[in-house]
């Protein structure tokens, strides 16, 4: 199952995508906050969203998975 990963250390601003959704590749999936910044993250491939593993506001590291693709 591919995980999309966070991009950069930062907040998670807004999660855009609920358990059950289909993504295509380019859909921006979580958007985190770093240095009063929205940084957009999108998948990478096309999937169906089956597990979340972050929360809004919850702060992450380059590399952490956010979300889970099945």
């Amino acid at each position: 199952m591919p995980e999309i990963e966070a991009h950069i250390t930062g907040t998670v601003w807004k999660i855009e995508v609920e358990v059950g959704d289909s993504v295509e590749e380019g859909d921006t999936v979580v958007i985190l906050e770093s240095m009063k910044m929205e940084m957009p993250v999108e998948a990478e491939d096309q999937g169906v969203v089956s597990e979340i593993l972050c929360e809004e506001g919850q702060s992450v590291s380059e590399g952490d998975p956010l979300v889970v693709l099945e």
